[in-house]
C-alpha cells in the first residue's frame, strides 16, 4: 500500500513545498499554468482515455469556467459601475446576464455548473442517438468553432476578440503580489491533487471497470442491460467541470481570458499532450500537459522563429517512438525491471 501510494506522495511533496521556495514567482506562475492545463488534460484523460470519447472542444468548458471568473473579478473592480472594456465599446448599463456574477459564490458555481450543464444536455442529445467516433470528435469540435465566434460577435457583452484582462485583486489579495501568486499555485496544485485522486478512486470503481467496457464494446454492454449513453454522459460532463474549475484558476493565475485560448487549437493542443503523455494513464496525462507547456515555453524562449515545428516534432517523435506516449514508456520499463528482478 505504501509503494503504490509513494510516487503521488513524492510528486505532492515536490509540487506544494519544492517548488514554491526553489522557483522565482515568474516561473512559478508558469508552472501553475501548466497546472491548470493539467486539470483539463485530466479530464481529457478520463474521457478519451477510459472511456474512448475523443473530445476537441474542451476548449468551451474552459472558457465558460473562465470567463464565469473573469465577469466576477470585473465587477469586483468596477465597484458597481461598468467593467472597462464596456465603457470602451459604448455600453450604457450593465447587462442582465452579469448582474448574479457579482456574487462570489454565484460566480463559482456557474464555473463549474455551466459547463456540467452543458455537457448533459449535448451528451444527452448525442449519446442516445449512438453519434462516437470520430462524428463526436468533430461535433466537439465544432463547438469550440462556433464558441470563438459567438464571443467574438459579442464585444460588449464578452470583451471581443481581446477577451478580458487587467484584473488586479482577488478576494481582496493583490493579484501583483508574490505572496498571492504563491498562493494561487498553492491552490492550483491542490485542487489537481484531489481532483486526480478522486479521478483515479472513480477509475478503479465498478463504474470505472464499467466505463471502460464500454470504451471496448457499447453494443455489448447495452446487450448486458446497461445504459451506455448514462455511462458516457456522466463521464463527459465529469470532464467538463473540471475543465471549467481549470478555467476559473487560470484566470487569476495568468490575468486574462480571450476566445483565442478556447478554441479549435487549444483545444487541440490539449489533445496532444494527453496523447504524448499517455492517454489511458491519468497520471500520463497530467504529465503531458505539463511537458507540453514547459516545452511550448522553452522551444518560444529559444527559437523565436520556429518554436512550432520543434513543438510537432516532439509530438511526432513520442508517437513514433511510443505509441502510448511518456507513461507508456515508463510502464514497459517498470515491467522490464521486475521481470529482471524476478529472474
Amino acid at each position: 500500500m505504501i509503494k503504490r501510494h509513494l510516487p503521488f506522495a513524492t510528486v505532492a511533496v515536490i509540487a506544494l513545498v519544492a517548488a514554491p521556495l526553489l522557483l522565482e514567482p515568474f516561473r512559478l506562475g508558469l508552472l501553475a499554468k501548466y497546472l491548470c492545463y493539467a486539470i483539463v488534460a485530466l479530464g481529457i484523460g478520463l474521457a478519451w482515455g477510459k472511456g474512448g470519447m475523443l473530445t476537441l472542444g474542451q476548449g468551451v468548458f474552459f472558457g465558460l469556467g473562465g470567463y464565469s471568473m473573469a465577469m466576477y473579478l470585473k465587477l469586483t473592480e468596477a465597484e458597481g459601475g461598468l467593467p472597462d472594456f464596456m465603457v470602451w465599446s459604448g455600453v450604457e448599463e450593465l447587462p442582465a446576464l452579469w448582474v448574479p456574477f457579482a456574487n462570489p459564490v454565484f460566480a463559482l458555481s456557474m464555473a463549474v455548473l455551466g459547463p456540467v450543464v452543458l455537457a448533459v444536455v449535448l451528451g444527452t442529445l448525442v449519446f442516445r442517438q449512438r453519434v462516437r467516433g470520430a462524428y463526436f470528435a468533430i461535433l466537439t469540435q465544432a463547438l469550440a468553432a462556433a464558441m470563438v465566434i459567438l464571443l467574438v460577435g459579442q464585444q460588449g457583452l464578452t470583451g471581443g476578440t481581446n477577451g478580458m484582462t487587467n484584473f488586479f485583486e482577488l478576494f481582496g489579495q493583490d493579484l501583483a503580489e508574490d505572496s498571492t501568486q504563491r498562493g494561487l499555485y498553492l491552490v492550483v496544485a491542490g485542487v489537481l491533487g484531489v481532483l486526480y485522486l478522486a479521478t483515479r478512486q472513480l477509475v478503479n470503481s465498478r463504474y470505472g471497470r464499467l466505463l471502460v467496457a464500454v470504451r471496448d464494446g457499447e453494443d455489448r454492454v447495452r446487450f448486458l442491460g446497461y445504459d451506455p449513453a448514462l455511462v458516457k454522459t456522466v463521464t463527459f460532463a465529469a470532464s467538463a467541470g473540471m475543465a471549467g474549475l481549470a478555467g476559473a484558476l487560470f484566470v487569476p493565475v495568468v490575468g486574462i481570458i480571450s476566445p483565442a485560448l478556447l478554441g479549435v487549437v487549444p483545444s487541440l493542443e490539449l489533445v496532444v499532450a494527453v496523447a504524448v503523455g499517455g492517454r489511458h494513464v491519468l497520471a500520463g496525462a497530467v504529465l503531458g500537459a505539463v511537458v507540453m507547456g514547459y516545452a511550448k515555453t522553452a522551444f518560444s524562449e529559444q527559437f523565436a522563429d520556429g518554436w512550432l515545428y520543434l513543438q510537432g516534432a516532439l509530438f511526432i517523435v513520442v508517437m513514433t517512438l511510443a505509441s502510448k506516449g511518456i507513461a507508456g514508456v515508463a510502464q514497459t520499463v517498470a515491467g522490464r525491471l521486475r521481470s529482471a528482478r524476478a529472474t
